[in-house]
C-alpha cells in the first residue's frame, strides 16, 4: 500500500547523485509540476540535493521559467537526458555554456527505451535517429563539450544498420496522475496526455527505485473502476496530494481535453488572417481523404484550426506524438492535448505506429534548410532546442511536409486579402543556408528511402528532387529572383517558371476547399475482400 505524505517529504526522497526520472508532456501535461517546483525551493535553502541526473522523455517546461527551468541551479543538476530543452530554456543555456552534461534524443526513443527499461532489456533497437546529429558518427546527441559518455551506439544487424539507445539507470521515479485511492492505484481521468507514466513506473519498480506519484485527490480503497486504473498501486511507493495543479501550464482545466466532452464545431478554434495562416493553408491542400496525418509544434499546428474551418477534420486522422488520435490536436502551448479525439493512447504505443510507417503525411517545421535539404530544429547558434518527436515523425512518415518562413529577424510579410503577400521589411536572417548548424532531418537518407519531402514557404514551395531542392511554386507579389532565389545560400533549381500558389490561400474568407478535397484520389491501397 502507498504511503501518502507531503511535498517536503516528497522532496527528501532524493539524494545527492540520484538518477530521477520525471514524467509529464511539454506544457505541463501530466507534470508534476508542483513536486518540481518545491525541489527546487529545497535547493536553494538548505544547498542539497546536489549533482542530480535528470531524464524526461518529453521536454518540461512553459518556454520560461517553470518545469525544468527550475531546477537549472548550479549544482543541483549534472546531467540532463530528454528530447528537448525548448520548453526549459535556461537548461539549454546551462548546456550551451557547458555547464552540464547534456544529451537531446528523440522523444519516441525516450519513450520507447522507458518501455524496454521496464522490461529488463539492455536498450532499444531502431532505425530511428540514423544520419542525424544523434547517430554517433555525427554527435550521439551530445550537446555540451563536457557531455562524452556515448549513450547511443551504431549496431548492425543481418546486415543492416540501426541505432541502440542504452538504458539508463533510475534511483526515483516521479509521475502525475488525476485520483489515488488508499492503496496507490491511480486514474488518469483529467489528464490530456498518458505518456508512458506506466512503463516509468515499471521499470523504476523492476530496478528497485522508488515511485512516486503526484495526484489531485485521494479515494476510498476499492471504489476506482479497475478498467480506469492507468498505474497499478502495487508499483507506487508514496502518493502526494496537491489539489490545485492546473491540468497544463496555461489551462486550469478543459473537460474537452480530459475527453469528458466534445466541442461543437462552432466552437473550435479559429486562426487570423496572417502569414502564418498563409502557411498552415497551403500544407493543409496536400491532405487527402483517409490521411492519418501528424501535426508537430509551430506553424504547423494551424493545420488542426484550418481543417476544422474548411470542414475537412473528419475526413482526416489528425495525431500527435504524445497520444492524441483523431479530433482537432491542440495549439500554441498547449499543444500535445485535442479536442474532440477518437482515442487517447500511450505515447510508445502512437510512436510504435510512427516509426512503422503509419503516417501518410507529417507536417513539421523548420529552423534551417540546407542544399542537401537537410534540416536543423535541434541546434542554432547558442539555442539548444533538442528534436523532440521531430526525428521519429520525419524519419517514419511516407511523405513530409516542412514549413517556416524563408527568412527570420525583422520580417514583415502579410496576406494582402486579395491573392498574394506584400513584403513589406525583408528578415535580416535567412533560414536556408548552405549547411545546417545540426541534421535533425537529413535529405540524402530521404532520398535514398524514396520518401516524398516538400518545403513551404511564407513566399514559395519547394520539393525535394533527385538533383536537389527546386521551386514549384511562388507567391503572387513577391519576386523569384529578388524575394526567393537571392535570398537563399545556395543554389535551388528551377525549371519552367513556377506557377503560383494558389489565390485564396491570401483571402480572409475560407478557401472552400471540401469538395475538391474529398475528390482527390488517395495514394493508399486498402486491400479488399475477394469477390
Amino acid at each position: 500500500m502507498a504511503e501518502i505524505i507531503d511535498l517536503q517529504s516528497a522532496v527528501a526522497l532524493v539524494r545527492d547523485g540520484d538518477h530521477v526520472l520525471i514524467g509529464g508532456s511539454g506544457g505541463g501535461h501530466a507534470v508534476p509540476e508542483a513536486w518540481i517546483a518545491a525541489l527546487a525551493e529545497g535547493f536553494r535553502a538548505r544547498g542539497r540535493p546536489r549533482g542530480l541526473s535528470l531524464m524526461s522523455v518529453v521536454a518540461i517546461g512553459d518556454w520560461r521559467t517553470t518545469g525544468f527551468s527550475r531546477l537549472a541551479q548550479p549544482g543541483l543538476v549534472r546531467r540532463v537526458v530528454s528530447a528537448g530543452f525548448n520548453n526549459c530554456p535556461a537548461i539549454g543555456a546551462m548546456a550551451a555554456a557547458d555547464e552540464i552534461e547534456a544529451y537531446t534524443l528523440p522523444q519516441g526513443a525516450l519513450s520507447q527505451l522507458c518501455r524496454d527499461m521496464a522490461a529488463g532489456r539492455p536498450g532499444l533497437v531502431t532505425r530511428t535517429g540514423l544520419h542525424t546529429f544523434v547517430d554517433p558518427r555525427l554527435g550521439g546527441g551530445k550537446q555540451s563539450p563536457r557531455t562524452t559518455e556515448d549513450l547511443v551506439d551504431l549496431v548492425t544487424l543481418r546486415g543492416e544498420e540501426y541505432l541502440f539507445y542504452r538504458a539508463l539507470p533510475i534511483d526515483l521515479a516521479v509521475i502525475r496522475g488525476s485520483t489515488a485511492d488508499e492503496r496507490g492505484n491511480v486514474t488518469m481521468e483529467d489528464e490530456p496526455y498518458f505518456g508512458e507514466q506506466l512503463s516509468i513506473a515499471q521499470a523504476a519498480r523492476n530496478r528497485g527505485a522508488t515511485v512516486l506519484c503526484q495526484v489531485s485527490r485521494l479515494a476510498a480503497a476499492g471504489t476506482l473502476p479497475g478498467k480506469h486504473v492507468k498505474v497499478p498501486g502495487a508499483l507506487v511507493d508514496y502518493l502526494v496530494v496537491v489539489p490545485d495543479e492546473w491540468q497544463t501550464y496555461v489551462t486550469r482545466y478543459d473537460p474537452a481535453y480530459a475527453g469528458a466532452i466534445r466541442r461543437p464545431d462552432a466552437a473550435l478554434p479559429r486562426l487570423p488572417l496572417d502569414i502564418r495562416k498563409v502557411i498552415a493553408r497551403r500544407a493543409a491542400l496536400e491532405l487527402f481523404p483517409g490521411a492519418i496525418v501528424n501535426l508537430g509544434f509551430g506553424v504547423s499546428n494551424g493545420i488542426a484550426p484550418v481543417a476544422a474551418e474548411e470542414g475537412i477534420h473528419r475526413d482526416v486522422t489528425l495525431t500527435v506524438e504524445q497520444g492524441i488520435v483523431g479530433g482537432v490536436p491542440a495549439g500554441g502551448n498547449d499543444a500535445g492535448a485535442g479536442h474532440n479525439y477518437d482515442a487517447m493512447v500511450d505515447q510508445p504505443y502512437q510512436f510504435d505506429f510512427y516509426d512503422g510507417g503509419g503516417l501518410d503525411i507529417a507536417f513539421l517545421s523548420f529552423a534551417e534548410v540546407d542544399a542537401e535539404g537537410n534540416v536543423n530544429v535541434s541546434r542554432f547558434g547558442r539555442v539548444v532546442n533538442g528534436p523532440g518527436g521531430f526525428v521519429n515523425i520525419s524519419q517514419g512518415a511516407r511523405k513530409v511536409v516542412f514549413s517556416g518562413t524563408l527568412t527570420a529577424d525583422g520580417l514583415d510579410i502579410q496576406p494582402d486579402g486579395v491573392g498574394g503577400v506584400r513584403l513589406l521589411r525583408e528578415g535580416r536572417t535567412t533560414k536556408w543556408v548552405p549547411a545546417v548548424q545540426q541534421v535533425t532531418f537529413s535529405g540524402r537518407y530521404a532520398r535514398a528511402r524514396g520518401q516524398e519531402v516538400m518545403y513551404v514557404t511564407d513566399r514559395a514551395v519547394f520539393r525535394l528532387a533527385a538533383g536537389g531542392i527546386e521551386v514549384v511554386e511562388v507567391a503572387p507579389g513577391v519576386d523569384l529572383a529578388k524575394d526567393v532565389l537571392a535570398r537563399i545560400g545556395f543554389p535551388v533549381r528551377v525549371g519552367a517558371p513556377p506557377p503560383p500558389m494558389d489565390p485564396r490561400l491570401f483571402r480572409s474568407d475560407p478557401m472552400g476547399i471540401l469538395a475538391e478535397f474529398r475528390g482527390r484520389p488517395s495514394p493508399r491501397q486498402r486491400r479488399r475482400p475477394e469477390p
